[in-house]
């Protein structure tokens, strides 16, 4: 394997792999229920768990913060003087927490308003010229009744301006406020604006959109033109002969406790459902064997970017030889573990790119998932689909002989977890920890 040392950079960290450039705002555009939120929400947990410093500024928790909730659809008559005032110091007030928190540390802002007019996009369009931040207008398009009034019963019905009232009578009142909005609609159209329309599920359409981190929005809007959500499992091999003795990396079978547990797997999928209709796993035995019990599921398919963190000049050693043999690595890993890498292998921030086209193949995708992996791939997959950062992911606790399912909601995923291991969980064996219980 390539080393990556270079005498400006310790051998054991990795460079920063995401290189910050110019502030950068996705500005959202679009009438209501037309999902401007879900995608700016989605941007920005995509962006901060690649590395960037990300954040959604939201108008309307501004509105309900400042002036109170429960508004009726007469605050958002475009004839309502002052209603429109009211909306028009709160745009103002998010964009200035916006670019001061862009001053500060920020990276990566998304603006998330309706926006519906040229007039207030040339104001943001000002602001941003005038700060020195690239601006990218995201307009989110759809005319499709089925669409729209699912979006308003998943969402809309359960936002503090709607509580305890009557659903019905909030739909109805939710659609007056899309009425008022579309009589002052103008959509983006400007050629010398840098801009993104996303038309339902059936096109994504650009003008003027390039650099590095608008092109990963552009694929992360491929993925999710859909807006349908996965229902996926993830777990971990079963214990392997190398977790036996402590041992990192190597390509070792299973103990009997591991072919224990995937036996039980097994088990759990033949009186389930849904059931997953695709197994995918590492190109690594320990995972190949746990799905090979798995007869009442489809064959798996390997994947070389659901392998393991690659170990380097640590693999087949336990964590106490390289303590001894290896202090200087020892200590810079357990100084920043995101960003150590492994002599001649791979860290954590290495694995998060190795595992990305695998994020955007299970948003793009609807059929249901198991994924079979290892400790440091499945938690960055995890730490993408919780909300996680980058240098949080190291942490995440993914303990052997635990299934994770992730459930679809409108929002993206909760999750349970159920224990499949052969021992129970007061036997104090690895991954059998009582501080993972199911949540629902």
């Amino acid at each position: 394997m390539t080393s990556y040392s270079s005498p400006a950079v310790p051998r054991s960290l990795a460079p920063e792999r995401l290189r910050r450039g110019p502030n950068l705002v996705f500005c959202m555009v679009g009438l209501p229920a037309r999902g401007k939120s879900y995608i700016g929400r989605k941007i920005v947990r995509y962006l901060n768990w690649l590395g960037h410093e990300a954040q959604v500024f939201n108008v309307g928790q501004y509105r309900r913060s400042k002036l109170g909730e429960r508004k009726d659809h007469t605050f958002f008559d475009p004839d309502n003087d002052e209603a429109v005032k009211g909306r028009r110091a709160m745009a103002h007030l998010a964009l200035d927490d916006m670019f001061g928190w862009l001053k500060k540390r920020g990276e990566v802002a998304v603006y998330d308003a309706t926006n519906t007019t040229r007039a207030r996009r040339a104001i943001i369009a000002e602001r941003c010229a005038a700060e020195g931040v690239r601006l990218v207008f995201i307009e989110t398009i759809s005319d499709s009744p089925e669409i729209i009034e699912a979006n308003i019963r998943a969402t809309k019905l359960h936002s503090p301006d709607y509580a305890g009232m009557d659903p019905e009578e909030a739909a109805r009142d939710f659609r007056m406020r899309i009425a008022h909005y579309r009589r002052a609609y103008e959509p983006v159209e400007a050629e010398r604006l840098s801009w993104m329309k996303v038309v339902e599920d059936k096109q994504l359409v650009l003008n003027r959109v390039d650099g590095e981190v608008p092109s990963k929005v552009v694929r992360l809007l491929m993925a999710l033109r859909h807006r349908k959500v996965r229902h996926f499992w993830l777990t971990r091999h079963g214990e392997s002969l190398a977790n036996v003795e402590g041992r990192i990396g190597g390509d070792p079978g299973l103990s009997s406790q591991g072919r224990a547990f995937a036996e039980r797997l097994a088990e759990h999928f033949e009186r389930v459902e849904p059931q997953p209709t695709q197994v995918w796993t590492s190109t690594l035995e320990r995972t190949k064997i746990t799905a090979s019990y798995l007869h009442a599921l489809p064959a798996s398919v390997s994947r070389r970017d659901l392998d393991e963190i690659q170990a380097g000049a640590c693999d087949g050693m336990t964590y106490e030889e390289i303590r001894e043999k290896m202090p200087e690595e020892f200590a810079a890993r357990h100084a920043d573990k995101a960003r150590y890498r492994y002599p001649r292998g791979e860290s954590y921030l290495d694995v998060i790119a190795r595992v990305e086209p695998v994020v955007l193949e299970i948003e793009r995708g609807n059929d249901p998932l198991l994924i079979v992996g290892h400790q440091a791939a499945l938690r960055t997959l995890y730490g993408y689909f919780r909300g996680e950062r980058a240098e949080a992911c190291p942490q995440l606790q993914l303990p052997l002989h635990w299934l994770v399912e992730m459930l679809p909601t409108p929002q993206g995923h909760d999750e349970r977890r159920t224990y499949l291991g052969p021992e129970p969980l007061s036997a104090g064996r690895a991954g059998a920890s009582s501080d993972f219980p199911v949540k629902t």
